[in-house]
């Protein structure tokens, strides 16, 4: 697991400002989502199945984002050129080794959505989110477990 206090403000802070998607409530979404989806960054690519990085996005939903929500965004192209030295997509792969770009490719995910993002001091809001949005209600993930798995993530 990472330190979460570094990982906080040196990877997740810094790559949502520089995405311009910075909140508190975008932050904690973020940690809360790895949490859950790598146990806090142990993981990088998922034990059998296809999903990668951080936040383990899957290849499909990777590419929906670049060919459904990137491409036709030029301003947000312009921001992952100039921030994440993104000339063009990517592959999938550059989730897993590179953080920044795997924060806001997540952070971009939370950005289709159009209901607000939940409040950063509310785990049972944040849980209810990313199981929408993120984690989808056919995925995996419970709610007792996601809890804990954050707090185990925050209270490191």
């Amino acid at each position: 697991m990472f330190n979460i206090n570094q990982f906080r403000e040196e990877l997740v802070k810094p790559a949502l400002i520089d995405l311009v998607a910075y909140s508190e409530d975008a932050l904690e979404l973020l940690v809360f989502t790895c949490a859950n989806e790598s146990r806090g960054g142990t993981y990088l690519k998922q034990v059998n199945g296809p999903a990668l990085g951080i936040f383990q996005m899957e290849p499909e939903t990777y590419n929906d984002i670049w060919q459904n929500y990137i491409k036709p965004k030029n301003s947000l192209s312009l921001l992952l050129l100039s921030n994440f030295s993104v000339v063009m997509m990517p592959s999938e792969d550059r989730m897993v080794y590179d953080l920044r770009y795997a924060t806001a490719m997540a952070r971009i995910h939370y950005m289709r959505v159009k209901e607000a993002l939940p409040p950063s001091n509310d785990v049972n809001a944040m849980w209810a989110y990313y199981k929408q949005y993120y984690n989808t209600p056919k995925g995996a993930a419970t709610k007792d477990e996601a809890i804990d798995n954050y707090y185990q993530f925050v209270k490191r």
